[in-house]
Order: structure tokens, then C-alpha cells, then sequence
């Protein structure tokens, strides 16, 4: 029976929700193939998360434990995953399309020589192949791309597919491993992070993001608020990053993040496209501009034109008597 691999990602001791995305889908991919479903973790504790993968459908995980995974570095990485796949021999591997996918998928594909289909919005095996969609030109466009082989590596964007709960039992295989990290090349000593928000952008459920109608400390500090009774993240365009009122890693667009949280709110967003592809797949958009006429409310959900700086008290003031009742 073949094997449909997906590769978790796990972030504060749980699985990301790109990560539990993909292996649902790769949950769905194997059941239509009649294949098993299995995931691999690569954490200082990959067992620790075992039986949550299960509760979404991996029948098999394979777990590679050691403390240099508590950082994303390069070379380990590639080499774990080396060994799980020579192990699994699976005809294809899910992952979440993230920085750090990005950073290794090419040199994985060259280790395994396998075909690679990068950064997808969908994924099915179909005549003997692998077929995706993939966004291009800004995510203005879709290209139908197809790859054929033993062995195909897919990294697929995040909000692409939902989490759905699908229980069974896994059967869990520890990988042995072991890295010298003095033979390291390059290594990583500290991450530094953003002091944008205290909620991840990339998995946040919900992201409010500031365009260039913030325009100074006040609407700063409105935008932070409105994240702050919601538990969201925060996330800008690249005019505001570039006016330094919030760090590059709050950037969400084509050269920034790309999000796709249950609750998006653009505030004083225009919608320029290199910005709405890094959101465009938001379950609910939420529009806050001035300008009727903005691109972003031919995306939006829902659309407020209106002044932010009168806007988003009132809205702040109604959440919170929502939160003070259900309380």
C-alpha cells in the first residue's frame, strides 16, 4: 500500500494549523487512493503531539526527536526528512508552504530526486500524476500544473484547505537520528521577534492589518487595540512597513506573509495587488476605507467606508459589550 506523507510543523508544543490543513487534505488524497495516511514531526518531543495527528487522521507517525529541531535550521532538517523518506517511501509529501518549507524543499527534492510542485492552492492525484493549482502573478492568475514521478513534493498555502477532525489510531515510529552540530556550517543563535503583536501572524485565526490611512501614533495604537479585543494578530501593508511605524515581519502581501485567518480586517488597506495576494484567502474579510471606490472591497466580505479613526472606536466599544455579556 502506498504511503501520502505530510510534514508537521509544530510551534509551541502544538501542530500549526497550516500543518493539521495539510494533513487533512492528505488524510483525503490517501483515502481516494485507497493509501495511508502518515505524518512526520520533526520536534525536541515529536511523540508529545502524536495522538493529536491521529485525532486528524494520520495512521502512521513517523517522529524524529532531538533538540536542534527547537529551531528551524536547514541542514538537520533536510536530513531527517531524508531518512523519514527513505523509510516511508511515500509517492508524495504535503507541507505547509511556510518560510521555512521554502528554505529547504529544493535541496530535498535534489536528495530524493523528486519532482516538486511549490506554493499550491490545491492538490489531487489524478491519472497517474500529481495536478495542483498554483497562484501566479500576484495571485491574480491560476496555472494548472501537473508533475509525474516516484516521488512528488508539495507545499501548499495556508486557508487552502479547512482542519477536519477524522479519529483513528496511529501507529508511531520513532526515526533514530543524531546531528553533530559542530559540523554545522552555518548555524542560528537567536530568533528575534516581532514586536508587532504577541499572536503569530502566519497561523493567527484572526489578523488585523493596518494600511497607509493609519497614518500616525494614534491610528497605530487604535489598530492595536482592536487586536487586542479580538486576540489578534497584527499585520500591515508595505507602504507602512516602509514608514517604519510597524517591523517587516508584520508585512503581509507578495513580498511579505501570507495569511489566511477565519477573520481578516484591513484597516485603511487600499487592496493593491501585491498586498491582497498574501490574504486573499481569508474566510471573512473585513474592508475599513474611506475610498468607496478601493480594490479592496471587491474582495471584502464585508465593507465599512468610513474614517478609521472614527470607525474603530465604536467598533472597539461594541466588541467589548459583546465580550462583557457573553463573560
Amino acid at each position: 500500500m502506498s504511503t501520502i506523507l505530510a510534514s508537521v510543523a509544530v510551534q509551541n508544543g502544538s501542530p500549526s494549523r497550516a500543518s493539521l490543513e495539510v494533513l487533512s487534505r492528505a488524510r483525503q488524497i490517501a483515502d481516494g487512493q485507497g493509501a495511508t495516511c502518515a505524518a512526520v514531526v520533526l520536534s525536541p518531543d515529536a511523540s508529545a503531539v502524536a495522538d493529536e495527528l491521529a485525532r486528524y487522521g494520520a495512521q502512521k507517525v513517523y517522529t524524529v526527536s532531538d533538540p536542534i529541531f527547537a529551531r528551524h535550521i536547514n541542514t538537520p532538517v533536510l536530513t531527517a526528512l531524508e531518512a523519514v523518506i527513505a523509510e516511508a517511501q511515500p509517492s508524495i509529501v504535503v507541507f505547509p508552504s511556510s518560510e521555512g518549507v521554502k528554505d529547504v524543499l529544493g535541496a530535498l527534492a535534489v536528495r530524493t530526486g523528486a519532482a516538486v510542485l511549490p506554493d499550491v492552492a490545491s492538490v489531487e492525484m489524478k491519472d497517474g500524476g500529481v495536478e495542483a493549482l498554483r497562484p501566479v502573478m500576484a495571485a491574480k492568475f491560476m496555472a494548472r500544473t501537473r508533475a509525474e514521478g516516484d516521488l512528488v513534493l508539495v507545499s501548499v498555502r495556508a486557508g487552502s484547505y479547512e482542519a477536519v477532525e477524522a479519529p483513528t489510531e496511529a501507529a508511531v515510529e520513532e526515526i533514530v537520528f543524531s546531528f553533530d552540530e559542530a559540523t554545522l556550517r552555518q548555524t542560528l543563535r537567536e530568533v528575534v521577534g516581532s514586536t508587532a503583536g504577541t499572536v503569530d501572524l502566519s497561523d493567527a485565526q484572526v489578523v488585523v492589518a493596518a494600511g497607509r490611512g493609519v497614518k500616525d501614533e494614534a491610528g497605530k495604537q487604535l489598530v492595536e487595540e482592536l487586536a487586542d479585543v479580538l486576540g489578534a494578530a497584527i499585520g500591515s501593508s508595505r507602504a507602512v512597513v516602509e514608514s517604519g511605524m510597524f517591523p517587516a515581519t508584520a508585512q503581509i502581501g507578495q513580498t511579505g506573509k501570507v495569511v489566511s485567518p477565519d477573520l481578516y480586517i484591513g484597516v485603511g488597506i487600499s487592496g493593491a495587488i501585491q498586498h491582497v495576494a498574501g490574504m486573499s484567502n481569508s474566510r471573512i474579510i473585513v474592508a475599513i476605507n474611506t475610498n468607496p471606490d478601493a480594490p479592496i472591497f471587491d474582495v471584502a466580505t464585508y465593507g465599512i467606508v468610513g474614517d478609521l479613526y472614527k470607525v474603530l472606536p465604536i467598533l472597539i466599544e461594541e466588541i467589548k459589550k459583546v465580550k462583557a455579556v457573553a463573560a
